[in-house]
């Protein structure tokens, strides 16, 4: 799904601002977007197992108050502070998810209708202030705030909803190919009219946080679960490595901004 769906029968008068503060949604979009939630995964265990999980937590909870106000000062759209602001999102996001079940001893089969329930929740307030969900309104301060609260709910549930489906019988691998499929529910269920383009776009971005964290722990956890063993750090940095190249190459060839911020 891209932008030219998502701006796919928009109401007339209706044009995206010049100041989005979001990217264009490209392919190159949804490679990060997996990219990140994989990354995220693997560098909030590393964390947790290297400093304990209490400062892991305190050190990912400032990393991303610092980059969302980076982010949030910054007047439009600039490759590199979005998409770390996005990574630090994902690190904490999962973070959250984690002390739930590990730290308050809360069962994945709660806390995933709980996040779900958030998610819903902001969803509601965001369309009863601005009268909208869609990305390309995300030009005044209170609708980035809006979109940003959606986004940590969304990796929150993500990861709640990926362990639940590796801890009752499919594993990371067999997770993994479950959300690949899941994943293309929404994009045929809008290319078939039964789907508006908001809501598509919206449930394929949860998705892809369940997606990207089974297959960055089926690849870093041991055999005897079922992985390929290569370890958390190795492959947190493997991800973050690709995430970098990616990031950069939309930087230098801003392929992910709208024509009129290009020429702006």
């Amino acid at each position: 799904m891209t932008t030219d769906h998502l701006t796919h029968r928009r109401p007339p008068g209706h044009v995206r601002h010049t100041a989005s503060k979001v990217p264009e949604v490209t392919v190159y979009f949804w490679i990060i977007k997996v990219l990140t939630t994989g990354m995220g995964e693997t560098a909030s265990d590393f964390l947790a197992h290297a400093f304990g999980p209490i400062p892991a937590v305190g050190l990912g909870g400032l990393a991303l108050v610092a980059a969302l106000v980076v982010q949030l000062t910054v007047r439009r759209y600039v490759a590199w502070i979005y998409w770390t602001a996005v990574v630090m999102v994902s690190v904490f996001g999962t973070m959250a998810a984690d002390v739930l079940h590990v730290g308050l001893g809360v069962p994945y089969a709660v806390s995933t209708p709980f996040f779900m329930l958030a998610l819903a929740a902001v969803f509601a307030l965001w369309y009863r202030s601005e009268g909208t969900l869609s990305i390309h309104s995300i030009h005044t301060r209170r609708r980035e705030l809006f979109y940003w609260a959606t986004v940590l709910a969304t990796f929150a549930l993500g990861t709640a909803a990926g362990d639940l489906t590796a801890t009752i019988g499919l594993g990371y691998l067999g997770s993994a190919v479950l959300y690949a499929v899941a994943i293309a529910v929404p994009a045929i269920a809008h290319r078939w009219g039964a789907l508006n383009a908001v809501a598509a776009f919206w449930t394929a971005y949860v998705i892809t946080r369940p997606l990207g964290a089974s297959v960055a722990d089926w690849m870093a956890v041991s055999h005897g679960r079922g992985g390929l063993a290569m370890g958390l750090g190795p492959v947190t940095l493997s991800w973050t490595v690709a995430i970098l190249g990616f990031v950069g190459y939309l930087a230098f060839t801003r392929k992910d901004v709208g024509q009129g911020a290009a020429s702006a």
